[in-house]
């Protein structure tokens, strides 16, 4: 089992950035995959980017420049830095853990555990 907290989201004006932070805990948490997903109101939960346990990294192709998911093994916490943030980016952010490592996962039924969401709202 793993268990998922989430933190950093709050409200921001446009053009600004936040960090969000996951920490997980329970026996397997070093060594799973790690990802971040966004839902906004009305649409499907979308990927963001992911991490293994050696920090390779894959990210959605139209979040990559302005979001960087980054890892401390040590601390078993994943992070998400957005910068450049735009209204669009308005949604609640999801961490969440993959217990395959083979290939990469970018939809939310092949991943095993979720925390419990924290809101992002950029205003325009």
């Amino acid at each position: 089992q793993v268990q998922l907290v989430e933190s950093g989201g709050g409200l921001v004006q446009a053009g600004g950035s936040l960090r969000l932070s996951c920490a997980a805990s329970g026996r397997t948490a070093s060594s799973v995959t790690m990802g971040w997903f966004r839902q906004a109101p009305g649409k499907e939960r979308e990927f963001v980017a992911a991490i293994s346990r050696s920090n390779n990294i894959y990210y959605e192709d139209s979040m990559k420049g302005r979001f960087t998911i980054s890892r401390d093994n040590a601390e078993n916490t994943v992070y998400l830095q957005m910068d450049s943030l735009k209204p669009e980016d308005t949604a609640v952010y999801y961490c969440a853990a993959d217990r395959q490592s083979v290939t990469w996962h970018t939809r939310a039924w092949q991943y095993d555990y979720w925390g419990q969401g924290t809101q992002v709202t950029v205003s325009s």
